[in-house]
């Protein structure tokens, strides 16, 4: 039993870091872009980001439940099969990526005006404003990524539902079809101690920065 706890242990940090990899590495640029292109912002383009923002609402408007159902035939593309971690991967960063994007465009619009007029006024160029920008929204930032993070834990326990392995699928597949009411326990207790783990170190990062900034 403690060797199936560890292993499912284990696909669930493998999603759940893979997951947060693209969701950062998508998203973020998609939030900047976002944020630049507001009305009276840096490259307003409020029709582009109308368009946009409501493609992002639409993806993040669905339940992940269904939404790993839709995307069963892109896994099978991409990878060869619609179950296990590789296909959860999948899923959990489509489901991600909008709803980090949406966080990030919050927390840069928490940036002082002032600065993006001053940063303006001594002629800097629009890389170095947004450079500016993430640095000094920095700690706002990673506040939003631990809890993104959280939240595909979260969705990683219901992708167990369709197949995707890890703690979700050991707690319904043993613990709840199977009777076993320990092993659910186990799981969910899995769970808290991650999810308090990665908020505790999220946490004191964002503090350490909002000290020393």
């Amino acid at each position: 039993m403690l060797g199936t706890l560890l292993q499912s242990t284990l696909d669930t940090l493998i999603m759940v870091f893979f997951s947060s990899f693209f969701a950062v590495i998508f998203g973020l640029p998609l939030g900047i872009f976002l944020f630049i292109t507001q009305r009276d912002s840096l490259l307003p383009m409020p029709k582009t980001n109308k368009v946009l923002g409501t493609i992002v609402n639409v993806v993040r408007s669905f339940p992940f439940i269904i939404l790993i159902v839709l995307l069963l035939p892109l896994s099978r593309l991409l990878i060869g099969t619609s179950i296990g971690v590789g296909a959860a991967i999948i899923s959990l960063s489509t489901a991600a990526i909008p709803f980090i994007a949406r966080m990030f465009e919050g927390a840069l619009g928490e940036i002082n005006k002032g600065l993006i007029e001053a940063a303006i006024s001594m002629g800097a160029n629009k890389f170095t404003i947004v450079k500016m920008i993430l640095l000094e929204t920095l700690p706002s930032l990673i506040h939003v990524f631990v809890i993104a993070v959280i939240s595909i834990i979260g969705y990683s326990a219901m992708a167990g539902a369709v197949g995707a392995g890890g703690l979700g699928d050991l707690a319904i597949r043993i613990g709840y079809q199977s009777n076993q009411p320990d092993v659910m326990l186990y799981t969910v207790l899995v769970i808290i101690a991650m999810v308090q783990i990665i908020q505790s170190i999220g946490d004191f990062i964002t503090k350490r920065l909002r000290k020393y900034r």
